[in-house]
């Protein structure tokens, strides 16, 4: 019963973190488009409590809870599937903890435009550009992670 519960709080981490992700990727690039400060500002303001309520602690609770799980089935965290997973989850750690603080910087950013009424400023366009890069390699990480959870590949190596 407690390894079925584990393993229901790990994958329900994963989707948190996988959906989360996208989700805010989706609206960041649909308010940005609009080219409106204000617009952007709330929506990088709403992004920024997103990542700090959900992403934070799924990100926090996510190794937890596969160490665990795998302690309690008795896997090594050096196998090969796992110790991927591993690599692969500090390349999302990686890439996201920069981008918690380029969202926190775009949502000022347009805040401050929005009430000077002026454009975006040049910054907020090569941190938007950041931002989209980085979140590619960090998505494809998660989708990495998220196969080898599914499909446990032995030896992986």
């Amino acid at each position: 019963m407690l390894d079925d519960l584990l393993r229901l709080a790990h994958v329900i981490g994963a989707a948190v973190l996988f959906g989360t992700g996208a989700g805010i990727a989706f609206f960041m690039v649909l308010a940005d488009r609009t080219r409106d400060p204000r617009l952007i500002a709330h929506v990088a303001g709403t992004v920024v409590i997103a990542d700090t309520l959900f992403t934070a602690t799924a990100a926090v609770l996510q190794p937890l809870t596969g160490a665990w799980l795998a302690h309690r089935i008795g896997w090594p965290l050096t196998t090969g599937w796992i110790a991927l997973s591993l690599v692969l989850y500090g390349v999302v750690g990686l890439f996201w903890l920069p981008v918690v603080w380029i969202q926190i910087q775009l949502r000022n950013l347009a805040r401050n435009a929005a009430d000077a009424n002026l454009p975006l400023p040049p910054r907020y366009h090569r941190l938007y550009s950041i931002w989209f890069a980085f979140g590619f390699p960090a998505f494809l990480s998660m989708i990495g992670i998220l196969y080898l959870m599914l499909i446990r590949p032995d030896p992986v190596f």
